[in-house]
């Protein structure tokens, strides 16, 4: 039985402009293959309602999981709540539970929790609340999406928190078999090999050192013994590597 997939939405104009690196999706995809949930497509959007919505509907429908980062925040161009709520058809507005949570640690931190920090506590109806013991502002799942804060140890967080409730399928484990040989001369056994093994997943990347070619090439799966028959057979191929 395959493994349940997933994709990834990384929202915010920072990231597209260059000012901010996402560390988000290296850390979700490492997760996820830890846990037999592969990640299959990630897009990233600017801090656009229609662009929003438009990728979310067209993840949501094509994968089993739809993780978001970015635009859960406090200030005016956080409008990932409501993007959900507008996708799913679904009303959105302060819920109670969300708004004792972050009434209750702003008070312990002698701050206000004014109508800015109440955009946080704004969840769509049905939806359920991710925890985040970091700051408290809470995530949401809302059928096959969840919703997660872009700040990374925030996100982090989150994800911990999310990944129990999944059913994952077999960890993917990995092989690389390094060839001191361009991509042109070991293309065609490659290719031989890829479909000997069409349960595996193989991928060369190529490197240049002191003036030579080589390629390592990366085989993934889920079954050992296949992902182990098929490394030995490669290097059975090229026995010099």
């Amino acid at each position: 039985m395959p493994n349940p997939t997933a994709a990834m939405l990384v929202i915010g104009d920072e990231i597209l402009s260059g000012r901010t690196r996402d560390a988000n999706m290296h850390f979700l995809a490492g997760q996820l293959t830890e846990k037999g949930v592969d990640l299959q497509e990630v897009r990233v959007v600017s801090d656009d309602a229609h662009a929003i919505i438009a990728a979310l509907n067209a993840l949501r429908s094509a994968f089993d999981h739809v993780f978001t980062s970015g635009g859960i925040g406090p200030t005016h161009d956080d409008i990932t709540a409501d993007c959900i709520a507008q996708a799913f058809g679904t009303p959105i507005d302060i819920r109670e539970d969300a708004r004792q949570l972050l009434a209750d640690h702003y008070a312990s931190t002698g701050r206000e929790l004014n109508v800015a920090r109440l955009r946080m506590a704004r969840i769509p109806d049905g939806a359920t609340l991710i925890d985040n013991p970091v700051s408290i502002a809470p995530g949401f799942t809302l059928k096959n999406v969840h919703v997660m804060a872009g700040v990374p140890s925030v996100f982090q967080a989150m994800v911990a928190s999310v990944l129990p409730t999944l059913t994952g399928g077999a960890p993917l484990i990995s092989s690389t078999v390094r060839i001191d040989r361009g991509e042109g001369d070991i293309a065609g056994p490659l290719s031989e090999l890829a479909e000997r093994f069409p349960e595996l997943s193989i991928g060369s990347y190529p490197f240049q050192q002191d003036g030579r070619y080589g390629s390592n090439v990366v085989l993934r799966g889920t079954d050992q013994t296949v992902l182990s028959t098929a490394s030995n057979a490669l290097r059975a191929l090229f026995p010099n590597g």
